[in-house]
Parts: C-alpha cells; sequence; structure tokens
C-alpha cells in the first residue's frame, strides 16, 4: 500500500507565500510523474502543476510565474512553493502521483488527502 501525505497549507494573507509537501511511502519501486491539483469551492478539481520522473514541468495558466514544483526523488517527496498568492488560490490542495508498487511492478495512481489554503487578509 501507498500513501501520500501532505503538509504545508494553511491560512496567508494576499501576496503571502506557502510551501506545500507531500511524501510518499509504502512498497513503492519507482514514482512517474508527480503533481498538484485544487478544488476551490463550488468549482471543479484543476491541475495546479505536474513535475515527471526526469524533472519536466507543466503548470496552469492562472500559476505560472508564482509557482514552482520541484521533487526530491531520493526522499520520494514533491514540493510545490506559491509565492504572490490571491484569494483565488483559495482551495483544498490534493497532491497526485503516479506509483509502481511490489514485486510485480503494479502501476497505481495515488491521492493525498488534501490540505487547505486559505488567502485572505
Amino acid at each position: 500500500q501507498v500513501q501520500l501525505v501532505e503538509s504545508g497549507g494553511g491560512l496567508v494573507q494576499p501576496g503571502g507565500s506557502l510551501r506545500l509537501s507531500c511524501a510518499a511511502s509504502g512498497s513503492i519501486v519507482g514514482i512517474n510523474a508527480m503533481g498538484w491539483y485544487r478544488q476551490a469551492p463550488g468549482k471543479e478539481s484543476e491541475l495546479v502543476a505536474q513535475i515527471t520522473s526526469g524533472g519536466n514541468t507543466n503548470y496552469a495558466d492562472s500559476v505560472k510565474g508564482r509557482f514552482t514544483i520541484s521533487r526530491d526523488n531520493a526522499k520520494n517527496t514533491v514540493y510545490l512553493q506559491m509565492n504572490s498568492l490571491k484569494p483565488e488560490d483559495t482551495a483544498v490542495y490534493y497532491c497526485n502521483a503516479g506509483v509502481v508498487v511490489g514485486v510485480l511492478g503494479r502501476y497505481l495512481e495515488v491521492w493525498g488527502q488534501g490540505t487547505l489554503v486559505t488567502v485572505s487578509s
């Protein structure tokens, strides 16, 4: 079994910064892409940022230039540095990873439990 545990959410004023972390644990053979999604109240979930195992990244247009995704493969951890936060960034942020597990190399798509980010004065 694989778990993704997120941390780093909270309340921040507009213009402020937060750093989210997501650590994967379990019978992990390898991790492909890792990413962050978010869901604001009354809205559909959207991809915020994604990073491949080789370090290639892509971002939602709404966060380009403000958010940076990175990963530490040795720690099976992905990070999301969020700067210049805006009220419209308020949402529950979910970590996602494509994980290869077990001796048979089974592929699983795993989600974290979510962490709330609130941007408000």
